[in-house]
Order: C-alpha cells, then sequence, then structure tokens
C-alpha cells in the first residue's frame, strides 16, 4: 500500500484508526470521531490566535507552580475511557484548542492518552456544529470535567461542568467580570483580559 501524503487519498467515508491517523504523511492537522475523518478546518485567524494566547497565558500564569499541564493545538487528545488503548484499537484523536491535564500519566510522547480535565474551543465560522455538538458529545462521553466554548463574534464564554456523567452550563459570560474554573479553584480568568480590544 502506498504511503498515504495526501489528503485527498483518503476515504471520507471508511472508518480509521489512530494506527492509520500516525502513518499519515500529510502537513493537515486532522481529527478522528469514533473513526470518522474530520474535514480540517481553515487556519485559525488572528482573532482566534489572539483570544488563544490570552486564555493560555492566564491559564500558565496560574499554573507556575502547579503539577497540572496546559497544552494547545496541535496536541493529540486520545479521549479513550474504558476502551482498548492500541494504536490500532483507539479510533478517536482530536485537537483542541486548549487543553488541562491533571494526570501526568496521561500525558506521554504523543499528546495525551485519556480525557483531560478541562478541554476550551474556540469557535470557528464554519465549525459551529463541530464544537457544540459533536466534541460537546464526545468530551461528555469521555469524561471531561470541564468544557468551555468560546465564541469569538459575540463574545461570550459557555463553561460546562460534567455532572453524573451529564454536562451543566456552569456559566455563561459576556460582560467583564471574573470567569471561574472548575477544574482549577481559585483561576477565575478575567473577561476583559481575554476580549478587550477585539
Amino acid at each position: 500500500m502506498p504511503p498515504i501524503t495526501s489528503l485527498s487519498q483518503l476515504d471520507f467515508t471508511k472508518t480509521y484508526t489512530y494506527a492509520d491517523y500516525v502513518a499519515w504523511k500529510f502537513d493537515e492537522f486532522v481529527e478522528l470521531i469514533k473513526g470518522k475523518l474530520m474535514r480540517p478546518m481553515t487556519g485559525p485567524s488572528t482573532q482566534h490566535q489572539k483570544l488563544s494566547q490570552r486564555l493560555e497565558y492566564a491559564i500558565l500564569t496560574f499554573l507556575r507552580t502547579s503539577p497540572y499541564e496546559m497544552f494547545h493545538a496541535p496536541f493529540d487528545v486520545r479521549p479513550t475511557r474504558g476502551t482498548p488503548n492500541s494504536d490500532a484499537q483507539i479510533q478517536t484523536v482530536v485537537q483542541p484548542d486548549i487543553c488541562v491535564v491533571c494526570d501526568a500519566g496521561k500525558i506521554d510522547q504523543r499528546g495525551c492518552l485519556g480525557a483531560p480535565d478541562w478541554i476550551i474551543e474556540i469557535v470557528s465560522p464554519g465549525n459551529v456544529g463541530r464544537d457544540t455538538k459533536i466534541k460537546f458529545d464526545l468530551y461528555q462521553e469521555s469524561g471531561v470535567c470541564e468544557y468551555w466554548v468560546l465564541f469569538p463574534g459575540e463574545k461570550t464564554v459557555l463553561a460546562y461542568v460534567l455532572e453524573n456523567e451529564r454536562y451543566e452550563l456552569a456559566g455563561e459570560y459576556a460582560a467583564p467580570g471574573p470567569m471561574p474554573s472548575a477544574v482549577l479553584p481559585g483561576l477565575a480568568v478575567e473577561w476583559t483580559d481575554v476580549f478587550d480590544g477585539l
């Protein structure tokens, strides 16, 4: 079988595994959700990058003296939960915009094996359904404790916390004030630090 060097060589109707994913040799960052290839999104906008940087700065500053770690895309997350963990059996790998992992045992040389504790996705045009439905359901099912969805146009953050294996809306932030994290008690990202001037 010839090496996969172009996205055009892949069949979007097929089911793939992480073993397939790591063998592909092209530049696009793609995601697999339950074996199905998700079409790559266009590169993040300048606004997306700025929002990501501001959130990362707030989180990293808080984590300076913590054993917990923060990562940003591109960073492979294989959110297995009660499923076999070999590359040929894993069928989901995603690239969250930002994630925080509290269990160092989940970190390996290829990313995170298991659910991060906190994931933040910044919605881009054309991927609203991916972040608010497909990934929402995936992260809930995988046991991600806290999930934030950031809407740049509306300057709004929806924060969800896992309660009894279901996401409950913990906060909706659309005006100046603190945005507390459930996973990192004591961290409250200021809305103005994220959105001012954008």
